[in-house]
C-alpha cells in the first residue's frame, strides 16, 4: 500500500484527468508514435463489411479528422473499387493531417521488378507513400511460395529498391514476423535487413496470425529495435487472442514508433488493433504524442460515424468510445460518481468525446434515479421519487430493461414529475393474419381510438402485425399530428425471456425509431407478442409527440 502524499497522485480529486501529466512520460518510452490506419484495406476484410468507393472516400475524410498520420486506401490494381478510389482520391481528398498510402506486395517469385504488375500499380496510384508486404516466416517461403530462402530475401530487397528508385516513401510489412522470428530468427532478420539496406523507411513487424502474447511481443520488438538502431520499427497486430491493442502497446514500450490499426478494430477474422482504443491508451495513459490533442475529442463521434458508413452496429461495450464505456448502473457507483467523477471513471469521458450515462434497473437506488432525472432536466419530488424507484424495480423484475430503452424511461420519469401526454386513447385493437392459397400471408389491424374527444375506427394492412397496427394508427391521427409523418421505425427486436415456458413465454420487444434528427428506443413486455409490440410502438409515437411539444411549448 502506498504511503505517498495524496497530493502527489497523478490526477486531481474528482477530475478524471489523464493519468500522465505533461512531462511525466516514462523516458524509456518513445516521445511520439505515428498512427497508421488500415480500415480501408485490412478493415474492410471484416465479415459483413462491404464498401463502395464513395463509402471509402467518406471514411477517409473521417480518419483525417482524427488526426491520423497515414491512411492506407487499399490495393491498387487488385479490384475495380480500389482502382476507382485511388483515381478519385487524387482530386477529391484534401487532407489536413493524413497522408494517403497505397498497399501492395513484393515482386513475384523469380520475377523482375521492372515488369511486375503489382509494383507498377503502386507507382501509378499516385501516392507519395506505399506499403508492401513480404514474407518473413521461412515456413511460408519454402511451403507456400516453394522457393529457397534466398529468393524470399531477394523479393523484399529488390522491391524496396525499385520503389525507392521511383521516389516513394516505403513501409515494409514483414508478414508473420513473430511466428517467423520464433522459428528462425536469422531468416526473419535477414528479410528486415534486405528492406532496410535498400531504403525502407519503416520496418513493420506483423503478428499476422494474431497468436502472440504481450510478453513475447515486447521481448522480440526490443531485440529488433536494438538490432536496427536508427531505423523506424512499426507494429501491425491482429486480435485472435484478444491482445491486438495490448500487443501494440507492448511493441511501443519496447521502442516501436509506428502502429497500424483500424477504427473499431475491424479486420480479418477477429479484427485488428483498435485505433480508437490504442490512441487514448498511448496519449492519455502513457503521455506519448500521437494525434493532435484537439482531435481526441472526435474519437467517439468518428467511431460511430464510420460504423454507420460500413453498415455495422456500434459496439456498445467498446472501451473509450462505446455507449457503455462510461455508463453506470449499480447504485453504489452512481452515488459515488455524483460526488467524485474519478471514483468510477478512469479518464474524463469528454477527453474522447464521450459522456457519463446513468442507467436504471433493479440494482438502481434512489441516487441513480435522481441522477438520471437531473441528466434529463426533470424535477421529481421526494414522495414520487420513492414510487419511481419501486416501480422501476417491479418493471425490471417483469422483464423490462430500461437501460436500452431510453425513451420509455424518460416518459416514466416525466409522468412521475406530473407531466401528462394525453395525445390519444386506444380503446382496443384487433389483428387478423390470414394465410392465402399460395402460402402468402395477409395482415389486417382494426384500431378503435379516441383523439381529442373524437372516437375513430380505422383499418390498416401491412406486412405483419406491427406494420398493420402502425398503418391503422397513422390513418387515425394523421390529420391531428402531421409531425408523425417524419417518424419511422428503424429496428425491431424480440427476445423470449423465459424460454422454458415455450409458446407461453414472456416476450420483450424493443423498437428503434427516428424523426431524422434523433433516434430513440422504446420497450414493451407481455406474454402476448402482439401486445409487447404495440406497447413499444405506442411509446415510440408518444415520445415523438412529446419531443415535438417540448420543443414548441407545453404538452397537452
Amino acid at each position: 500500500m502506498s504511503t505517498s502524499d495524496p497530493a502527489d497522485a497523478s490526477t486531481e480529486p474528482g477530475s478524471s484527468a489523464p493519468l500522465v501529466r505533461e512531462g511525466e512520460r516514462d523516458t524509456a518510452w518513445p516521445e511520439r508514435v505515428e498512427i497508421f490506419d488500415t480500415t480501408l484495406r485490412d478493415g474492410v476484410q471484416f465479415e459483413g463489411i462491404s464498401v463502395s468507393p464513395d463509402d471509402k472516400l467518406k471514411v477517409a475524410r473521417q480518419l483525417d479528422a482524427l488526426g491520423i498520420h497515414w491512411i492506407e486506401g487499399g490495393w491498387p490494381g487488385s479490384n475495380p473499387k480500389d482502382e476507382e478510389f485511388f483515381t478519385r482520391a487524387a482530386t477529391e481528398l484534401q487532407f489536413q493531417h493524413a497522408t494517403l498510402v497505397a498497399f501492395g506486395s513484393t515482386r513475384r517469385p523469380r520475377g523482375r521488378v521492372d515488369d511486375d504488375q503489382t509494383l507498377a500499380a503502386l507507382v501509378a496510384a499516385g501516392t507519395s507513400t506505399v506499403c508492401i508486404v513480404g514474407k518473413s516466416w521461412d515456413y511460408h517461403v519454402t511451403e507456400a511460395l516453394r522457393q529457397p530462402l534466398s529468393e524470399g530475401v531477394a523479393m523484399v530487397g529488390d522491391s524496396v529498391e525499385f520503389l525507392k528508385g521511383e521516389g516513394l516513401r516505403v513501409f515494409f510489412d514483414a508478414e508473420h514476423f513473430f511466428d517467423g522470428y520464433k522459428r528462425n530468427p536469422e531468416f526473419a532478420l535477414q528479410v528486415l535487413e534486405a528492406a532496410a539496406v535498400n531504403g525502407a523507411d519503416c520496418l513493420v513487424l506483423c503478428d499476422t496470425n494474431g497468436g502472440s502474447l504481450p510478453h513475447e511481443v515486447e521481448t522480440i520488438v526490443r531485440e529488433v529495435v536494438g538490432h536496427f538502431d536508427g531505423i523506424q520499427v512499426g507494429m501491425h497486430t491482429q486480435n485472435d487472442t484478444g491482445c491486438a491493442v495490448a500487443n501494440a502497446v507492448a511493441g511501443v514500450v519496447a521502442g516501436a514508433t509506428h502502429v497500424q490499426g483500424t477504427v473499431n478494430g475491424y479486420g480479418e477474422r477477429t479484427g485488428n488493433c483498435d485505433n480508437t482504443v490504442l490512441v487514448p491508451n498511448l496519449t492519455l495513459k502513457m503521455g506519448i504524442e500521437t494525434v493532435p490533442r484537439e482531435c481526441l475529442s472526435r474519437f467517439t463521434s468518428v467511431a460511430h460515424h464510420v460504423a454507420e458508413l460500413v453498415n455495422m452496429p456500434p459496439q456498445n461495450q467498446q472501451p473509450y468510445v462505446g455507449a457503455s464505456a462510461f455508463a453506470h448502473k449499480a447504485g453504489l457507483h452512481t452515488s459515488a460518481i455524483a460526488r467524485r467523477p474519478d471514483s468510477y471513471e478512469h479518464v474524463d469521458p469528454a477527453a474522447v468525446g464521450n459522456s457519463t450515462r446513468f442507467l436504471l434497473g433493479d440494482l438502481s437506488g434512489r441516487a441513480s434515479v435522481e441522477l438520471k432525472a437531473a441528466e434529463l432536466g426533470i424535477e421529481i419530488d421526494k414522495a414520487a421519487m420513492a414510487d419511481v424507484v419501486d416501480e422501476l424495480k417491479r418493471l425490471e423484475h417483469a422483464g423490462y430493461h430500461f437501460e436500452v430503452a431510453d425513451a420509455s424511461l424518460e416518459m416514466l420519469l416525466r409522468r412521475a414529475a406530473g407531466q401528462t401526454f394525453d395525445f390519444f386513447n386506444v380503446e382496443s385493437f384487433k389483428v387478423l393474419v390470414e394465410r392465402g392459397r399460395e402460402a402468402e400471408f395477409d395482415t389486417e389491424a382494426t384500431l378503435r381510438i379516441v383523439v381529442g374527444g373524437d372516437r375513430r375506427v380505422t383499418v390498416g394492412e401491412g406486412d405483419g402485425p406491427v406494420n398493420a397496427l402502425d398503418n391503422a394508427f397513422r390513418q387515425a391521427v394523421r390529420d391531428d399530428y402531421p409531425e408523425l409523418d417524419a417518424v419511422r421505425l428503424t429496428d425491431y427486436k424480440v427476445r423470449v425471456l423465459d424460454a422454458d415456458r415455450g409458446t407461453e413465454a414472456v416476450t420483450r420487444v424493443l423498437i428503434d425509431s427516428t424523426d431524422g434528427e434523433t433516434t430513440w428506443t422504446t420497450i414493451g413486455v407481455s406474454e402476448n407478442i402482439i401486445e409487447s409490440s404495440w406497447l413499444a410502438l405506442r411509446d415510440s409515437v408518444i415520445y415523438a409527440l412529446m419531443r415535438h411539444r417540448l420543443d414548441d411549448g407545453p404538452s397537452r
